[in-house]
Order: structure tokens, then C-alpha cells, then sequence
């Protein structure tokens, strides 16, 4: 026999499944609670790749936030699409 709990969570929605997201699914970098943290390793390989594709050595920079560096990406690949 289920228990009330059990027989919620069957009929509650996956929200995977929902075809209409919840709008703060990407939030601006400024707004980040760990935005001012050193970005993550795979940001600073992302990112000198990136500078390195687009010509642009310059962009990358070792002592970067999360935040700035999520930026300079979106920036450069935003470049990259459009052709350099």
C-alpha cells in the first residue's frame, strides 16, 4: 500500500519532461552567488582555446572570476560564430 508521500511523487510532473523551462535557467554572470570566485579549470582551458581560435592571446587571462571569464566564452564563441 503507498503512503500520501509516495503516491504524490508518482503523480507530480517530471520536470525534465516540461517542454517550457522556467525562465531562470541562465542567469546573468553579475548575479552569481560564486561569480567573484577564481574561475574553474575548465573555464581556463575553455577560455584559451577559445583566445587562441579567434586569434586573440590577449583575451585570456590566468587571474580571472567565474563570472568575467563566462563572459570573455560567451563573447568569443559568439565571435566564432560569426565567422571570427
Amino acid at each position: 500500500m503507498a503512503t500520501q508521500s509516495q503516491e504524490q511523487a508518482m503523480t507530480d510532473p517530471n520536470p525534465k519532461l516540461d517542454p517550457d523551462p522556467p525562465t531562470n535557467t541562465e542567469k546573468d554572470p553579475s548575479d552569481w552567488v560564486s561569480g567573484n570566485d577564481p574561475m574553474t579549470g575548465a573555464q581556463a582551458s575553455y577560455l584559451k582555446t577559445l583566445s587562441e581560435e579567434v586569434n586573440e592571446p590577449e583575451a585570456f587571462a590566468a587571474d580571472l572570476d567565474k563570472a568575467e571569464a563566462s563572459r570573455r566564452i560567451d563573447d568569443l564563441k559568439g565571435r566564432l560564430r560569426a565567422g571570427g
